[in-house]
């Protein structure tokens, strides 16, 4: 099973904690880190990420964040072909780095995307198979 985790899962566990969604959300989220080193999931990493990544202030962050990209099992560079699919999910009513997200994971053939953007949420259940979902709704039906 392959899996693309947008920033804004992999920066959950860095939120307010007080917030029973924000909470519960990072459990999954650590859920899916285990799984993750653990090669239950593959996970994929992208230049999407590393730009968004690049233009945070929280450098603390950053640096724990991007220990990740030496576990990925795939590395999606952008490209023309990645941009042009970007282009076309926006028309989903999705937000440019959002959808470049998505046409990454999709150019990965991953199987789930998953993110905590409502925006996303509301818009996208699915993309030529793959699974946008919450990192909670993963967690559910996860049975690794």
């Amino acid at each position: 099973m392959r899996v693309y985790l947008d920033n804004c899962c992999y920066n959950r566990p860095f939120d307010d904690q007080t917030q029973l969604k924000v909470r519960l959300e990072t459990e999954a989220k650590l859920r899916i880190q285990y799984l993750m080193r653990t090669g239950a999931v593959e996970y994929v990493w992208s230049k999407v990420l590393d730009y968004e990544l690049g233009q945070s202030p929280y450098f603390d962050q950053i640096d724990e964040i991007c220990d990740w990209v030496d576990w990925a099992a795939v590395y999606i560079d952008m490209d023309d072909s990645i941009a042009a699919d970007g282009a076309s999910i926006m028309r989903y009513g999705v937000k440019r780095m959002d959808a470049l997200h998505l046409a990454s994971a999709k150019a990965a053939g991953c199987d789930w995307f998953l993110t905590t953007d409502r925006g996303i949420l509301k818009r996208v259940a699915s993309l030529n198979g793959m699974r946008v979902a919450n990192p909670v709704d993963f967690a559910m039906e996860d049975e690794t």
